[in-house]
């Protein structure tokens, strides 16, 4: 289970507003986390606290299918990213860089609530106001991807990548 503090945003985000593309030429995760949302809310990076919650409205991640926009979310110290619905590369690039992202459509969460995502239940829990959404159950080889830290590390650990 996942639990943390609810930074929220809204529909759209695209991936040049979570990684502008002027800082893409890398893969250093410090250097993409240091300006990490710095267009969108330039103190996010300021206040996420490690374990902290990404929550956002519908098309997360749309834009570019560039990986270093979660690989920045999660070396800022974002546990997961909740929403109501993903652009679908941004999704895949998440569980391969093993940055957990889950499908809340109708959840009810804002800035500062405390989440629990729990993956075997399929639930997000907000323990601020005692509510419990479902989210979208997630395939056992995702949560299995997730668990290793990514697509590599599961490779690895399966003996399917050199």
């Amino acid at each position: 289970m996942l639990r943390g503090r609810a930074h929220v945003y809204g529909d759209n985000i695209d991936t040049d507003r979570i990684i502008p593309g002027k800082y893409t030429k890398t893969l250093d995760e410090s250097h993409l986390a240091a300006h990490v949302l710095e267009d969108l809310d330039p103190e996010f990076r300021r206040r996420v606290k490690p374990g902290d919650v990404l929550v956002a409205g519908e098309n997360f991640g749309a834009g570019s299918s560039r990986e270093q926009a979660p690989r920045a979310l999660k070396a800022a110290g974002v546990s997961v990213v909740i929403a109501r619905s993903f652009a679908r590369i941004f999704f895949r690039n998440a569980i391969n860089v093993g940055l957990p992202v889950v499908e809340v459509p109708d959840h009810r969460i804002e800035n500062g609530h405390v989440v629990a995502v729990d993956f075997e239940k399929a639930i997000v829990e907000n323990e601020d106001t005692d509510e419990t959404f479902t989210m979208t159950k997630m395939p056992d080889v995702m949560i299995d991807i997730l668990d290793a830290g990514g697509l590599v590390k599961y490779l690895q650990q399966h003996g399917d990548y050199n």
